[in-house]
């Protein structure tokens, strides 16, 4: 068997693939394990909308019952909403269990990656990336999306990467593996919940075509990896620096206390933020989506075109 023989493309996803044109992939973690139901399948069901009437075709990506599945149905949509976080979330290392066990995952960043590779979708559109984790000279927890990045041909539209991270080893991470990261007229990697940080991208693109450009001669050379475009939260969601920073230490304190480590680490912080934050922080984080959104399909009609 190939590898595309545990593979399902939905018919949409697969008749545009087919006629070259725009398709971008999304996650599915966002669904089960970064919003609370039902908002998290409004909120699915709104960036399909948001894409096509953008003029691409949304590849909802997931494990469904052991199958990978590039375009998920409403009823699966539903599914993983529903069952939130008791459905699996499924990284690289997961998705030869799950798919033998015939079991549903969530897909994060890096397993939204390789299945969208697979189905030969080279842009995808999510919230935020994830990276170094504080004290990981200690831990040594670093995100497995990074090291996908640097292997996996797919672009990743982003608001720069989750800002309870450490974002300049993170940066320092994806150098070494030769990963770039694009800021879209900015020159600052934006975090997250806020538009700027004290760190700087590796090159400023002002337009979707030039960095369709990009991706078009970077994978023409073999180049291998992907890249990183990071999308600043749109003005009226970002959210004071102080405030978010004040969220976030407390929420790594309380971790600590709780020992809680690993790939609970992420959303348990993401939700007490939320939380600290009076649940401003779940609506920018629903708009930072919709606008990273927005600016894949511009570069997925753009590298389409070329």
């Amino acid at each position: 068997m190939t590898a595309h023989s545990y593979l399902d493309i939905h018919p949409d996803v697969a008749a545009a693939i087919a006629a070259g044109h725009a398709v971008v992939a999304l996650e599915s973690t966002i669904i089960s394990h970064g919003m609370p139901y039902p908002q998290n399948v409004e909120t699915a069901l709104q960036v399909e909308q948001v894409i096509r009437e953008a003029g691409a075709v949304p590849a909802t990506i997931a494990v469904i019952d052991g199958r990978l599945k590039a375009g998920l149905t409403r009823g699966e949509i539903e599914k993983l909403g529903r069952e939130g976080r008791s459905v699996l979330k499924v990284s690289r290392r997961d998705l030869p269990f799950v798919v033998a066990a015939g079991q549903t995952g969530a897909t994060t960043v890096a397993s939204t990656m390789i299945i969208a590779a697979m189905a030969g979708i080279r842009v995808f559109a999510t919230g935020g990336i994830g990276g170094v984790h504080r004290g990981a000279e200690h831990s040594f927890d670093i995100s497995a999306d990074l090291q996908e990045l640097a292997n996996t041909p797919v672009a990743v539209v982003c608001a720069g990467a989750k800002s309870i991270l450490d974002l300049g080893l993170t940066l320092e991470y994806l150098e070494t593996n030769g990963v770039p990261v694009i800021g879209y007229q900015t020159s600052t990697l934006p975090a997250f919940f806020t538009r700027e940080s004290a760190f700087n991208v590796d090159y400023r693109l002002d337009s979707a075509r030039e960095i369709a450009q990009v991706m078009q001669a970077k994978w023409q050379m073999e180049l291998k990896g992907g890249m990183v475009i990071a999308n600043p939260i749109p003005h009226e969601y970002a959210m004071p620096q102080e405030r978010i920073d004040t969220a976030i230490e407390q929420a790594l304190a309380e971790s600590e206390q709780q020992g809680i480590h690993g790939k609970e680490s992420t959303p348990f912080l993401l939700a007490r933020v939320c939380e600290l934050t009076g649940g401003n922080s779940l609506e920018a984080n629903i708009q930072l989506v919709f606008n990273n959104a927005r600016l894949a399909v511009a570069i997925a009609r753009e590298y389409a075109a070329a």
